[in-house]
């Protein structure tokens, strides 16, 4: 590790005057990714803005209509949560197969959207369930809030503050986890709304989460396993590792996605 400085502000307002303040600040929430990062040399910021003083931040609102979850809320509080488990329960299973026990405990909700890892879970709910990102400054739809690899519409001095889910008729997650870091090789989180439906991927594409459209119209007429079953997803794009090839991960989606629809409730 090496010199920064530490920054504990008690709202909003004073962070955002410390990140305008310092060129090189970076916010912390749960630290799960930037404090590896840190000590990986990866990441060198010379201050740290630290978010968890701030009160009004966490916590969980559940009605008919939506889930509404606080940045800094915790990936095992929404595990755990009676209110998400019944009004989203496939949201709350997601949030149980991430990481590892420790992780869940100090991995926040705000922290993974904002990180936007190619490889995260949340990302493919908030696509998956066209949700709303709220910041300090505006309210960010989760198509126009996802721009690539590691990367967002999150201005400089802008910080999520909340996450509103939209509470649809059926929605389901599966995931092919690597056996160590538990992170996707592939997660797909489908669901069925008053819109149509939505397939979001994670884990698998070259550029971050992305929708499978042709999969989205094929549920829009019939939400269920069969009906995609036959749709293949182009290896063009995607992930090539020591962990799978492109195509591999390509047929993965397929499985996934029917998996998905098939447990969705």
């Amino acid at each position: 590790m090496y010199a920064f400085t530490y920054e504990r502000p008690k709202n909003v307002d004073d962070a955002v005057k410390l990140l305008k303040k310092a060129d090189d600040a970076k916010l912390l929430a749960g630290g799960q990714t930037l404090l590896p990062a840190m000590k990986l040399r990866l990441a060198s910021p010379g201050t740290i803005v630290d978010l968890s003083g701030i009160k009004g931040l966490s916590g969980i609102k559940a009605s008919s209509k939506a889930v509404v979850i606080g940045a800094l809320t915790k990936h095992v509080e929404v595990m755990n949560s009676a209110e998400v488990q019944k009004s989203l329960p496939a949201l709350a299973h997601l949030a149980s197969v991430i990481g590892d026990p420790a992780v869940r405990n100090r991995g926040t909700i705000g922290g993974s959207l904002a990180n936007n890892d190619p490889s995260a879970d949340y990302p493919a709910a908030a696509l998956g369930l066209g949700a709303t990102i709220k910041t300090n400054k505006r309210e960010i739809e989760a198509d126009k809030f996802f721009k690539g690899l590691f990367e967002t519409a999150l201005g400089a001095d802008e910080i999520i503050e909340s996450v509103s889910f939209p509470v649809p008729e059926k929605a389901g997650y599966e995931k092919f986890r690597n056996p160590a870091s538990r992170f996707a090789l592939v997660g797909v989180f489908v669901s069925k709304g008053k819109d149509g439906a939505r397939v979001a991927v994670t884990g698998a594409g070259e550029s971050g989460v992305f929708r499978v459209k042709e999969m989205e119209a094929a549920l829009g007429k019939d939400f269920s396993a069969k009906a995609i079953e036959g749709i293949k997803v182009p290896a063009k794009g995607m992930i090539a590792d020591l962990h799978g090839t492109a195509e591999y991960r390509a047929h993965l989606i397929g499985v996934l996605a029917r998996r998905a629809v098939a447990a969705a409730k």
